[in-house]
């Protein structure tokens, strides 16, 4: 590390002394030999009421001696001080500066290992300084900080640096044993306790001519501290030689993008200097928080969200929750209290509501995981699902952490909980917790679910600490799967069972799920109610492999969905008709002057060319002798609607649905209904799950034909021993199945 001071802005007077060349001294005053400007101040610093601007007595002289061309104000913009307000003069002033020009090419070099998180910060900003950096200017003129420990000569021909106290301290006793007399009395005995000013001023050292040298006045700058900081806080080389290795280079650091000049220079020079080597890994580089508008938050503004007030109000975990999930560590992040709300509710309420679930069942049926594992190979299918799922997420997860990616962490544990555990799996096994014997498939039902929980509080841990404690306090209080962990905090971090993991399992059941979607979605736009039986879908099948998968899951689609069957359609049918068109704000920016042409050559697809594109993800165009490469993502695909039928599709998925309500399908629906309202009842009366009922009801019309033809699947769902139909009930509560008002008692057995 190379030190040089140097000198700007000087001149050699008659007496052959340098002199600085400046016009205003340190205390914003010019100086003497100006006439009557002398010794006036070049601003009003003092707060002078009387203070007579300096600028207007100058032009005036410059007019009066005919030397000003015109004089007039001009407003610009001018630095001041962020304390004082006063405005800010730059002084030139000697310098002591390190040559990190010298290494420039070096530290280039070694910034391409870094991992800047994100990438464009350590490529563009970061780089771009390195690649125009100048020498390290490192001292300043202030009275606190870090002292330079530079010793010159009065004549500055000799000069020392010290390299530590020791060092320090045997000059200390040198210079007194030649120099003699009462130098350094005062530091003799234990040496220099305090490095700060005025104390290491007093300190006298001696040349190796013999003369004595005193301090140089200036300081270091304060971030050459903050770049020091990995070898200080060891108190490298000095001590701790084999802890500093193993902690150097840091794994990360994090800090605002503001400190591509500061923390990060300082903490990557160093490093270059001293060891060839980088300071840190990786960086993560955090953006502002912004208002809920994408202003910068300020008390002036009257738009700063108090932290602790939002916290005591939401509680520490959603607000972190919210922190991570709501944008990427590095970018600008628009705070807004509904977006916590919203992880509240849809995040934290979700979990938490499936924990109760699980919790309330599993108390009923005594479950405590003591019962033998339940091998995966014979847990039925939606288990090992949720299970191979459950991995993945293990897996996703924790590579997306160790990239330094918490936010696609977060959100995907944010997609599994909602999608997958609660909106899906519970939902469809509802029936088996409540219903039946405590038997094998219900063990099964129960360790799955369990270890859905027991997972997935261990993974939201990192970000969710107390929340994440109490769910995992309760569960492992029961089962103690986790022997002596008080906490959630004393276990590992899950690690994915990569034999659970069954992709091609995972890849049907998302399109059951997303063909479920799809079709519910059409339900809701011809306002048919899940309820109600619909006849057939039709799902167009893009090759033999999508055709065995939907197979597989047939079944859990008709269930879901409500609808008697399902049908597949070829690829190059004539009976779902497609249309296509760009989407103009995913290709505008990639073909420009050619977007013209390839909306031209997309209005002119065929069924059969659609289907390609489906089916392969991307679709080859000639435009101009050139190829154009069109995905999947850069086109929208929308069908057509049928009389009779409705149709939806989503990327390669489309359905069909046939939306005729038969006589029929009516009369099944109105039974599934008056489950429904008769289940209600069941839970307003406050009866036990298990309680056996029995009811009456009066019905006319076809609504009589419908409950009586369904009797015996009325009786299995509401767990009715007996369902009379009556022709009138004096005292009764009034239900209605679609539009048709009844009458019914329901009264617990026994």
């Amino acid at each position: 590390m190379t030190l040089r001071l140097v000198q700007n802005f000087t001149y050699v007077n008659k007496y052959g002394k340098r002199e600085k060349l400046v016009l205003v001294d340190l205390e914003g005053k010019f100086v003497d030999g100006l006439g009557e400007f002398s010794n006036r101040y070049v601003k009003n610093y003092k707060d002078d009421p009387k203070y007579v601007d300096v600028n207007v007595d100058i032009s005036v002289k410059l007019k009066k001696e005919n030397r000003a061309f015109k004089v007039e104000k001009y407003e610009h913009s001018y630095p001041h001080c962020w304390r004082t307000d006063k405005p800010v003069l730059y002084y030139p002033l000697s310098a002591w500066f390190i040559k990190t020009t010298a290494i420039k090419d070096r530290m280039v070099e070694l910034n391409k290992t870094i991992n800047w998180k994100p990438a464009s910060t350590g490529e563009g900003r970061f780089g771009n300084w390195l690649e125009n950096m100048v020498d390290w200017n490192l001292s300043r003129s202030r009275f606190w900080g870090t002292p330079l420990p530079v010793w010159q000569t009065e004549d500055g021909n000799e000069e020392i640096c010290i390299g530590s106290i020791e060092e320090l301290n045997n000059g200390i006793r040198k210079a007194n044993e030649v120099l003699g007399g009462d130098v350094n009395k005062h530091y003799l005995h234990e040496g220099i306790l305090d490095l700060h000013k005025p104390y290491v001023d007093d300190i006298v050292l001696v040349s190796p001519s013999g003369k004595p040298m005193k301090r140089v006045p200036d300081l270091i700058d304060v971030w050459f501290d903050s770049g020091a900081m990995p070898y200080a806080q060891w108190h490298f080389p000095f001590e701790n030689k084999e802890t500093f290795k193993q902690s150097f280079p840091a794994d990360f650091i994090a800090e605002g993008v503001d400190q591509t000049r500061g923390w990060f220079y300082t903490l990557h020079a160093i490093a270059a200097l001293v060891f060839d080597s980088v300071a840190y890994k990786t960086v993560v580089s955090n953006g502002l928080v912004l208002d809920k508008n994408g202003n910068k938050m300020s008390k002036r503004l009257g738009n700063v969200v108090n932290p602790f007030e939002t916290i005591e109000k939401f509680g520490a975990d959603a607000t972190r929750w919210y922190l991570i999930t709501n944008a990427s560590p590095w970018d600008n992040l628009k705070f807004d209290l509904d977006g916590i709300k919203e992880v509240q509710r849809k995040f934290f309420g979700t979990l938490y509501n499936t924990y109760q679930f699980f919790a309330l069942y599993a108390n009923v049926d005594g479950f405590a995981f003591k019962e033998k594992y339940i091998p995966l190979a014979e847990r039925p299918e939606i288990d090992r699902w949720i299970l191979s799922s459950l991995n993945s997420l293990v897996k996703k997860a924790t590579a997306s952490m160790d990239d330094y990616e918490p936010t696609q962490a977060g959100r995907a544990i944010e997609d599994f909980v909602d999608e997958h555990l609660s909106n899906w799996y519970v939902r469809l096994c509802r029936r088996r917790f409540w219903k039946g014997e405590y038997s094998t498939d219900k063990i099964s039902a129960y360790q799955t679910l369990y270890e859905c929980l027991e997972t997935v509080v261990r993974l939201v841990a990192p970000i969710s600490p107390f929340f994440s404690d109490a769910v995992f306090g309760n569960l492992n209080a029961v089962t103690n799967r986790f022997p002596g962990a008080e906490s959630v905090h004393h276990t590992d971090f899950p690690v994915a069972n990569e034999a659970a993991i069954d992709e091609s399992l995972e890849e049907r059941m998302q399109l059951a799920q997303d063909a479920s979607s799809l079709i519910l979605s059409l339900r809701k736009k011809v306002n048919i109610k899940v309820r109600q039986p619909l006849q057939k879908v039709l799902i167009p099948a893009l090759d033999p492999l999508m055709k065995e998968q939907l197979q597989k899951v047939e079944d859990l689609i008709k269930a879901e969905v409500n609808v008697k069957e399902v049908e597949y359609l070829d690829p190059d049918n004539m009976f779902i008709r497609k249309k296509i068109k760009p989407n103009f704000v995913a290709l505008g920016k990639k073909l420009g002057p050619k977007m013209k042409a390839v909306s031209t050559a997309l209005s002119q697809f065929t069924q059969e060319e659609i289907a390609r594109l489906e089916k392969e993800g991307q679709y080859s165009l000639s435009i101009d002798n050139e190829p154009v490469i069109l995905q999947i993502s850069e086109v929208e695909i929308s069908s057509e609607d049928i009389p009779g039928w409705t149709v939806a599709n989503k990327g390669s998925l489309t359905v069909a649905l046939d939306v005729t309500v038969t006589p029929q399908l009516e009369a099944e629906g109105n039974a599934r209904e008056f489950v429904n309202r008769i289940q209600k009842i069941r839970k307003e009366s406050g009866f036990e799950l298990t309680d056996r009922i029995e009811v009456k009801v009066t019905a006319a019309n076809g609504m009589k034909e419908s409950l009586g033809q369904f009797k015996d699947y009325i009786c299995a769902e509401i767990l009715a021993d007996k369902l009379e139909i009556v022709a009138e009930i004096q005292d009764g509560i009034e239900i209605e199945v679609n539009d048709v008002s009844l009458k019914a008692i329901v009264s617990k057995k026994g």
